[in-house]
């Protein structure tokens, strides 16, 4: 990730209104097909492409950095993985600062290219370290899920493309260049460009971007069935390569782990970890080494990158009927004895009362379902039990349910309740939704 700069403004809301929005996103009661099942990214494989780019940053100065030998080396060893793998690979060459930059562009055969899904990382380093978390991690992790593309022989219904962008410690030149060496109608081929930067931070976050509401609930939901609570990103943005995607008008999503920011005593209570450190203290110095990593971390964000591809280029998938509204944003629910909290949406536009078949989609990763009270509250504050306290002891509550809220109007602010009956538990809103 390339040093900070001051961030533009940026607008907040809670109520989301999302739509499919072009990516194959759907209920799962809208699927026309199953959509396949990602695989487990090894973490040892993973971490042997972490060695071997340590290994070039030795044998070439201490760095990977934009213009130096060790830059070429690392596409080289990229390059030679995908080529063996049966990916269709070009290297596109820019120029930087005086010196020649290159970035890796990797094509899987199949699917329909004017629907592509795009994964990638930078790939050079800072010239004070070998970069192993900055950005290593995010190289590797890209990497040895396309190569799982391939033990698959997956055959995606959209196409499938990774990238490895030099330079980016400089600004972003080398994705700027792929972008803008890109037609207006070859950028409309971009169904999504998700970026990997720093996803192995010794101290680390888990952070998805928020920048598509769509894109990032793929990442929430992963991190749910693992009962991870996530964080917005804040720290990078604009500061990756993800940024002009985003300005070609791309949609974009991700994943990072913390870079020099301290965590925080509340997120270390989260996510373990030492609050008052930086998430990664080697941040941009030599110590970003091979030692330089959580081994959790890189694991967990690896397995997302595939569940994320896996999601969004297999299956065949039509949105949901009628228009959704959805809240992304986390809320931790407090345990016994603890007032209830709520989330909100709001409906506009609509004519007439709401359905007799309402759909709220509820998604709730808790330790302990059995003790949790949900109730659906209309705008005309009438309250809708959707789910009761019981013995149930399995945990989280992912489904939807039916309502017949034909009495409420349709516009106004919709809430979800929750409260926490029972003690020792802990958990977290993730997201919900309502479907007219």
């Amino acid at each position: 990730m390339r040093t900070k700069h001051p961030r533009s403004s940026r607008a907040a809301g809670a109520a989301l209104a999302v739509a499919a929005l072009g990516l194959g996103l759907a209920a799962p009661a809208a699927q026309a097909k199953t959509t396949a099942a990602a695989p487990d990214i090894p973490v040892a494989n993973v971490k042997a492409h972490l060695t071997q780019l340590q290994q070039i940053a030795n044998a070439n100065g201490g760095n990977r950095a934009h213009g130096r030998a060790g830059y070429k080396a690392s596409l080289d060893y990229v390059k030679g993985k995908l080529d063996a793998a049966g990916f269709t690979t070009s290297v596109q060459q820019f120029t930087s600062s005086g010196a020649t930059g290159y970035n890796l562009i990797a094509d899987w055969p199949g699917g329909d290219t004017s629907q592509t899904v795009m994964a990638g990382a930078h790939l050079d380093s800072v010239t004070g370290g070998p970069g192993i978390n900055d950005n290593g991690s995010g190289t590797a992790g890209v990497l040895e899920t396309a190569l799982a593309v391939s033990r698959a022989q997956l055959k995606p219904d959209k196409h499938l493309r990774f990238g490895w962008f030099g330079a980016e410690e400089l600004g972003m030149v080398g994705s700027k260049n792929y972008v803008n060496s890109l037609s207006s109608a070859d950028r409309g081929k971009i169904s999504a460009y998700l970026n990997f930067d720093m996803i192995g931070s010794p101290n680390p976050g888990y952070f998805v971007y928020d920048d598509d509401p769509a894109l990032e609930k793929v990442f929430k939901d992963y991190f749910a069935t693992l009962s991870i609570p996530t964080e917005i990103e804040t720290e990078g943005d604009g500061r990756s390569d993800h940024a002009p995607f985003k300005n070609a008008g791309i949609r974009v999503g991700g994943l990072f782990s913390g870079a020099d920011y301290s965590k925080t005593s509340a997120q270390a209570q989260k996510w373990g970890g030492t609050a008052g450190r930086a998430f990664d203290a080697c941040y941009h110095s030599s110590c970003d080494t091979s030692a330089n990593i959580d081994d959790t971390a890189l694991d967990h964000n690896s397995d997302a990158i595939a569940y994320a591809l896996w999601q969004l280029s297999t299956g065949t998938t039509t949105p949901p009927t009628g228009d959704t509204y959805e809240n992304t944003t986390d809320v931790t629910i407090p345990d016994s004895p603890g007032a209830a909290v709520t989330s909100s949406v709001s409906v506009t536009g609509r004519t007439g009362n709401a359905p007799a078949a309402l759909k709220v989609g509820v998604n709730i990763v808790h330790t302990y379902s059995g003790d949790l009270v949900v109730d659906l509250i209309g705008p005309s504050g009438k309250a809708y039990r959707l789910h009761n306290s019981s013995s149930d002891s399995t945990p989280n509550i992912n489904t939807t349910y039916t309502v017949n809220a034909s009495t409420e109007t349709a516009n106004g602010t919709w809430k979800l309740k929750v409260q926490d009956k029972g003690p020792q538990d802990t958990g977290y809103i993730n997201s919900w939704k309502l479907t007219f």
